[in-house]
This record gives structure tokens, C-alpha cells and sequence, in this order.
């Protein structure tokens, strides 16, 4: 009977380890599951904040570029000949620039 009772101990103590390794497990895994929620939220906040910079970067590129435009239309229309001298100029220090290439 001591073989059969000493056996039953060593079941049981075996199923004590089993069940206290299940729990560390599960323990680990709520463990890891809550730091990759955490990395989950952290991600999206960043991205929320990202987008929302982006956005306003390009409101504000877009308001410059249309002040640019208008400036520059602007001078246009109160200096067309000199434009023109202008933009013949770029044209031609352009073509002298491909051309060395």
C-alpha cells in the first residue's frame, strides 16, 4: 500500500505543479496581452497625432503657396515686360544648363 499511496502523492504533487504552471502561464500571457493593448493604444495615439500634424502642415503649405502665387501673379500683372525678360532669362541659363550635361 505504500507504493500505491506513494504513488498518489507523486500524481498529486505533479498535478500541483501542472496546475501552478497553467496559471503562470495564463498570468504571463494577461501579462503580455495588456503591454501589447498598451503598445496598441500608445500606436494609434501617435498616429492620431501624426495625421493631425500632417494636416495642419498642409492647410498651412497650402495657404503659403497660394500667397506665393498671388504675389507672384501680382508682379506679373503690374510688370509684364520685365516677366517676360525674366522668364526668357531662367529659360535660357536652363537650356545652357541641360545642355553641359
Amino acid at each position: 500500500m505504500s507504493t500505491k499511496a506513494s504513488a498518489h502523492q507523486t500524481t498529486d504533487y505533479v498535478e500541483g505543479k501542472a496546475h501552478a504552471a497553467v496559471n503562470t502561464a495564463g498570468k504571463a500571457s494577461d501579462y503580455v496581452e495588456g503591454k501589447a493593448h498598451d503598445a496598441v493604444n500608445r500606436a494609434a495615439k501617435s498616429t492620431g497625432e501624426a495625421e493631425e500634424y500632417t494636416r495642419a502642415a498642409a492647410t498651412h503649405g497650402r495657404k503659403q503657396a497660394e500667397a506665393m502665387f498671388g504675389s507672384v501673379n501680382g508682379y506679373v500683372r503690374d510688370n509684364p515686360l520685365i516677366s517676360i525678360g525674366i522668364a526668357f532669362g531662367v529659360g535660357v541659363l536652363l537650356s545652357s544648363l541641360r545642355r553641359r550635361r
